[in-house]
């Protein structure tokens, strides 16, 4: 019967014709590419903040103005979590944030729907932004601080990472919000 909803494995009835979703193996690249952008500019960032900007502040010139006082980019060193919570537990931070980067890999395998791709990719690369300097950073892994720069008034000091993490948030709470289904198991065919 041609339009009747036809059940079937989700590889075999979805295709990339017009009105149909996207294939998961194309939603999961999307995935992947959106956090590889996501890491590539928070890490480009923390460097020079780590670089240029650390020695600025030390040297006693202060933060860089870029809007008077409603944006300087400036250097912190965060062993806590966001708005520096938990001070002294980096590991259960680094523990936790291992278990969401899985956990986003494995649900990325479902996706039906690029925007929540989008949402996915930006909220793994900001995890795993964080995460390389929980690993790599001083005093050790699991242990390390975060690199912070970018500072607004009457807010705590964040990272890239930190942008997209709570822009992939918000992006999730909208598509939410509009019913917006992040998988679909079966679609319909014509015969």
């Amino acid at each position: 019967m041609a339009g009747a909803q036809v059940p079937c494995a989700y590889s075999e009835c979805v295709s990339d014709e017009e009105g149909q979703a996207p294939a998961p193996s194309r939603l999961l690249w999307l995935v992947f590419v959106v956090a590889a952008v996501v890491v590539l500019l928070d890490q480009l960032t923390k460097h020079w903040a780590a670089t240029s900007i650390r020695e600025r502040i030390e040297s006693g010139e202060g933060a860089i103005e870029i809007v008077g006082s409603l944006l300087k980019f400036t250097y912190a060193e965060n062993t806590g979590a966001a708005f520096s919570i938990g001070t002294g537990f980096t590991w259960i931070f680094t523990s936790v944030a291992i278990v969401v980067v899985i956990v986003i890999i494995r649900t990325a395998s479902r996706l039906t729907n690029p925007a929540w791709a989008i949402a996915l990719g930006g909220l793994l690369g900001g995890s795993l932004g964080n995460l390389i300097d929980r690993m790599t950073r001083d005093p050790g892994p699991f242990r390390g601080y975060v690199v912070d720069f970018i500072q607004v008034p009457n807010f705590p000091i964040f990272n890239v990472a930190d942008m997209a993490i709570v822009g992939s948030s918000i992006l999730m709470v909208v598509l939410s919000v509009r019913g917006v289904e992040f998988s679909k198991s079966s679609q319909k065919v014509s015969a």
